[in-house]
């Protein structure tokens, strides 16, 4: 249907019968003269057509014509050396009309909600597309780096089971096993762990997980993340694989060149001196300001229930020094990667040791029968000669939105929640119906009452 896109055409292809598809973006009438600027994700082509037309912002559309040279360049766009001249209305051809649109593509100023209702409109903007097709490029230098290097890929699943001492899970009923349920992952933890004791070394994979908690400005129900495991591995060893990869990326994405090795600062100088964990260490007007902050408390006490909390979570590693008789002084081998004060990746080692993970239980009052109820699967395969082994994983929501200087982390997702984790254009979260409830075996409170009075 066409032979260039809209960004393609230069002042080499004068002379040249070309067809064009695209979206009418301006339409500019000086008498009989018309001037259409066409486009698509690659760009804009001006088009110049004599005689009355229907044409309308935004109809989808196809062009044939001749490549010329245009009297007044434009230097703002690749394109604006040339234009496309139409001889005849009919040799532009409507694919598709479009009705008004419900807010101008032009304007910056538009309410996020209409935004994000029309979001398959909103879409069309260069500089939304900009932003996801760097997403995109971030996406596929890391998986070049992670298979230069040795790691595999491995999908692990989405279904999965609800367990402690994370936020909240999105759980969903069972059919065929009535009254069971399983959980959205918040991460793949425990499956990445166990891909270390099936032997495959290096694991990684960039996986959807799913938090029922409040959200924030860079916070959503479901985020992206690069998730990272490695065998016989210490801390220094997964901070200078990772810091690779970081510096490959923004290479290879962005054209710049990082200094490597990143700082490193514990977590006590950290709060110290900055009074927060994730610090922005930017001086003299750096654009990047990296930093790991190492050495985290393992466990926090929590006055209102009287118990210890894993900082982290149960499987990551004391210090080797633990003193478990004073569980508030044991550090974890835990870090995180800050980049200009926002937390991008935050990892561990993790405990492969019975003794040391009994402890660790222990300290965080859970017993050993309700380990084996919650955890069992896990300890069980810990068991079978289970390496040493750690590992990362980072935010790749808001490492784009960091890279792309979005404001917004919702800017660098293609179809986001909006600040109550409702899905606008599709209008979700939605009621479903009776049968399907009845199909699951839920009932839900609001009808309970009138089930009882009935």
């Amino acid at each position: 249907m066409r032979t260039h896109t809209c960004g393609e055409l230069r002042l080499k292809d004068k002379g040249e019968k070309v067809k064009l598809c695209g979206w009418v973006d301006k339409i500019r009438a000086f008498g009989k003269v018309n001037f259409i600027d066409l486009r698509d994700r690659y760009g804009k082509t001006q088009v110049v057509v004599l005689g009355k037309h229907e044409l309308k912002l935004e109809y989808c559309v196809q062009v044939f014509g001749e490549v010329v040279e245009r009297k007044d360049k434009n230097k703002e766009i690749e394109t604006g050396e040339i234009e496309v001249f139409v001889k005849k209305v009919g040799d532009i051809k409507v694919l598709n009309s479009s009705p008004v649109l419900p807010f101008n593509l032009d304007d910056a100023n538009v309410d996020e909600d209409l935004r994000l209702k029309y979001r398959f409109l909103d879409l069309r903007r260069g500089e939304v597309q900009k932003k996801l097709i760097l997403k995109h490029k971030l996406y596929r230098a890391i998986m070049d780096y992670m298979d230069k290097k040795g790691f595999v890929y491995l999908e692990t699943p989405i279904l999965a089971k609800s367990t402690p001492e994370g936020a909240r899970d999105y759980i969903i009923p069972s059919r065929v096993n009535p009254g069971k349920f399983y959980a959205l992952p918040q991460s793949p933890q425990i499956f990445k762990q166990l891909s270390m004791v099936s032997g495959f070394d290096k694991y990684f994979q960039i996986a959807r997980c799913f938090r029922d908690e409040d959200l924030r400005a860079d916070r959503q129900p479901e985020f992206t993340q690069l998730d990272v495991e490695m065998s016989f591995v210490d801390v220094d060893d997964v901070i200078a694989e990772m810091e690779g990869m970081v510096k490959y990326v923004w290479k290879e994405v962005l054209h710049e060149d990082l200094k490597t090795p990143f700082p490193r600062m514990s977590y006590d100088e950290a709060m110290k001196k900055y009074g927060r964990d994730n610090p922005d260490v930017r001086k003299n007007g750096e654009k990047w300001g990296f930093v790991w902050i190492k050495d985290f408390p393992s466990f926090e006490w929590n006055e209102e229930d009287k118990r210890f909390y894993a900082v982290h979570h149960p499987f990551t590693s004391p210090s080797d020094d633990a003193d478990f008789s004073k569980p508030e002084k044991i550090k974890a081998k835990a870090y995180d990667l800050v980049l200009n004060g926002s937390e991008i990746g935050g990892g561990s080692i993790r405990i492969h040791s019975n003794e040391v993970q009994k402890k660790v239980f222990a300290t965080l009052g859970i017993d050993e029968k309700e380990a084996q109820e919650k955890f069992g699967f896990l300890l069980s395969a810990l068991s079978y000669g289970a390496p040493p082994h750690g590992g990362i994983a980072f935010g790749l929501d808001r490492v784009a939105q960091l890279m792309s200087g979005s404001e917004n982390i919702r800017d660098v997702i293609a179809f986001p929640k909006n600040k109550e984790a409702r899905d606008l254009m599709m209008d979700a979260p939605s009621a479903v119906s009776e049968k399907q409830l009845e199909d699951l075996d839920i009932m839900l409170a609001s009808d309970l009452d009138k089930y009882i009075e009935g």
